[in-house]
């Protein structure tokens, strides 16, 4: 791909992630407008919504995938993947704010799953190790952790991602922590 079309597939992709996370009925000819390419650019590469729809979805994931392999959740000691990971994740929710939990296809929904199992088993290493006390309703700590960091990315913008992070993770630590 050239990279003058490598650009403006990512506006596109970014600017749909953007548009569409605000109103999913956003039409691709208003997305091309704001991502400044012509709107026949756009359906050549994505003939419906939808399609584009499940492109901004694959490239979340991507981000996503990418944030837990650089958070190193197995290996890294608990605080500091921890930390990783949310400020991973705050930005790649800031850059893609779609709800990926809206995924229609089904390798989209295996990525999502196998992205979420990850997490579990950190969470439940974060358990084992004394960050996160024992006996916790079950997803409890995965579905605070989510929050707040949708906390940070969306209800916050004006934090920068490593504050949000240190925020995120004071915060899960200090309520979840040992009692």
């Amino acid at each position: 791909m050239r990279a003058d079309a490598a650009r403006n597939l990512d506006a596109v992709l970014q600017t749909g992630a953007r548009l569409l996370a605000r109103d999913p009925g956003t039409s691709i000819a208003a997305i091309a407008a704001e991502a400044g390419v012509d709107r026949r650019t756009v359906y050549r590469r994505f003939t419906t919504r939808e399609a584009l729809m499940a492109a901004v979805y694959a490239a979340k994931l991507d981000a996503c995938e990418k944030v837990i392999a650089e958070a190193r959740l197995t290996e890294a000691p608990v605080m500091v993947a921890l930390h990783r990971y949310a400020e991973g994740i705050i930005t790649v929710s800031r850059q893609w704010p779609v709800d990926v939990r809206q995924v229609r296809d089904d390798a989209s929904a295996a990525r999502l799953s196998r992205l979420i199992k990850q997490l579990d088993a950190f969470l439940d290493r974060a358990v084992r190790e004394g960050a996160i006390r024992p006996g916790l309703p079950d997803r409890w700590a995965r579905f605070t952790l989510i929050h707040l960091t949708n906390i940070a990315s969306h209800e916050m913008p004006e934090l920068p991602a490593a504050k949000g992070a240190d925020m995120v993770t004071q915060s899960l630590i200090a309520g979840l922590g040992p009692a």
